[in-house]
């Protein structure tokens, strides 16, 4: 027995061992397979995305030429002309959440469903400003996000005119209870933006009562552009609003002539208490690793003003067809696909960065993230994050573009809802089109469908399905 017993406790002891050594190799496997493209060299990997070639041209058939053309401009018509504008914690962004929800259940895509997340509530109320020297003038304005108001009566009080926040501190002394104008030129919308999010608290801090900014675009039909601002912490919280190039550089103008300007500015602003809003969420599962993920998005909410039909409908609606496109074929690749319709993108990617808290911890099995959120014009090529191996990769992969030339990938991935993901490691591509007229619409009265241009949405749907089939469908997962 005792024998017995010994030969017994060996032989589990060896099956222990092997079972062991087993799940190490198993696990080395999988730890390393979705970066073995590392040492795979690049004449192999080109081959590998060529196979794809044919299916390339079956999208693109499908999205440009056939029956699937001018859909995803079509849905987009009928959703921003049903829904109207969707600014963050408005009813209207609820109703089109639920019209997205049941539009992709409807369209047959699946585990269609809702992620919950806290958004904030920021209600303009009304404006009004008016110039009451040098002569009587209504200027047009659009309250900035988070915007305090202003008293009910109003603000009546001179106006001192800037080009910069360096001339606002050198003439810091005679800014003390008047409304700072801001008439920064436009050079970039990146750098130009500063004076959106910012100028209220450099107002403010050399005594500011309120601020007006020369709208971010480089071109205007006396338009005011919208958009978010923050408040520094610790500064006095002051009125702000944009208003139109044409009214920035008449009043300054009026201030290099040495006239007194008094503007009274009249905000019902408001800050409500946040609201519990959703991502809208739609997929292709995939075949073999459907735990594995390439995300294409846009933006659900938009500003309070026009249809938020370029910004971010399109994104959504390419985000959507890319998906559609790719089940009408009867295509279903190695790895899910999943579109996320974001909440609250303009008031900073508040829903975006629930969902990278909600899903970072399974941030090994995202392979790609993609965002479009300048625009669906006629697509250039892609922007992209990520390490040369990858990169080399994705240069292959826009090769299979080539028959609507739209091969170029650039540096630099881009878009707030995706940045944390791209900071994290995980590859990011952004969509970048023939944007030049992007700013001219953003955030304004503007942002309508007839911005939108069914030929280019076309293109776009079908390089987003493209990039995104091919990408899930590869062998291996995109290297860090």
């Amino acid at each position: 027995m005792p024998m017995i017993g010994n030969k017994s406790r060996g032989h589990n002891s060896t099956s222990q061992a092997l079972r062991t050594l087993l799940i190490l190799c198993c696990l080395l496997q999988c730890h390393s397979r979705p970066h073995s493209y590392d040492s795979k060299p690049l004449s192999e990997i080109s081959r590998e995305v060529s196979k794809y070639s044919d299916i390339a041209q079956q999208i693109i058939n499908l999205a440009v030429y056939g029956k699937a053309q001018k859909r995803s401009y079509e849905r987009l018509a009928e959703f921003t002309d049903t829904i109207g504008n969707r600014v963050s914690g408005s009813k209207n962004l609820d109703l089109a959440i639920k019209y997205m929800y049941n539009a992709l259940r409807q369209d047959g895509l699946e585990n269609v469903h809702l992620e919950p997340v806290k958004i904030p509530h920021w209600v303009r109320g009304e404006e009004s400003a008016v110039m009451l020297l040098p002569r009587i003038h209504t200027l047009a304005i659009l309250g900035l996000g988070s915007s305090v108001g202003t008293p009910p009566a109003g603000i009546e009080a001179e106006v001192i005119v800037v080009d910069s926040f360096e001339e606002l501190k050198k003439r810091a002394s005679e800014a003390k209870g008047k409304i700072v104008v801001y008439n920064q030129p436009f050079v970039s919308y990146g750098e130009t933006v500063a004076y959106r999010a910012s100028g209220a608290s450099e107002a403010a801090k050399v005594g500011a009562v309120a601020s007006l900014i020369r709208s971010v675009t480089p071109f205007s039909i006396n338009s005011p552009h919208t958009g978010w601002q923050w408040y520094e912490p610790g500064v006095v919280q002051i009125p702000t609003a944009c208003i139109t190039i044409e009214d920035a550089q008449m009043m300054a103008r009026m201030a290099r002539r040495g006239q007194r300007i008094v503007v009274r500015l009249t905000m019902a602003a408001q800050t409500l208490p946040d609201v519990d809003s959703f991502n809208t969420v739609a997929e292709i599962t995939g075949s073999e690793h459907p735990e594995q993920v390439v995300l294409l998005s846009g933006h659900l909410d938009s500003w309070d003003v026009g249809q938020g039909a370029m910004d971010d409908g399109g994104g959504v609606a390419i985000s959507w067809e890319a998906l559609s496109v790719i089940r009408d074929l009867g295509l279903r690749p190695k790895r899910t696909l999943r579109t996320v319709l974001w909440s609250a993108e303009e008031p900073g990617g508040v829903g975006a960065a629930q969902y990278f808290q909600q899903h970072k911890a399974n941030i090994s099995n995202f392979d790609l993230v993609m965002e479009s959120d300048l625009g669906t014009f006629s697509p250039l090529g892609l922007q992209f994050t990520g390490s040369d191996k990858a990169r080399a990769i994705m240069k292959e992969v826009m090769k299979l573009l080539a028959a609507i030339n739209v091969t170029s990938l650039e540096e630099h991935g881009e878009g707030t809802d995706i940045n944390m993901w791209m900071k994290a490691g995980v590859p990011g591509a952004s969509l970048h089109t023939a944007d030049q007229r992007y700013f001219w619409f953003h955030h304004s009265d503007g942002d309508t469908m007839s911005v939108q241009n069914p030929e280019e949405m076309n293109l776009c749907s079908a390089v987003w399905a493209v990039v995104a089939y091919v990408v899930a469908d590869l062998e291996e997962m995109l290297p860090r």
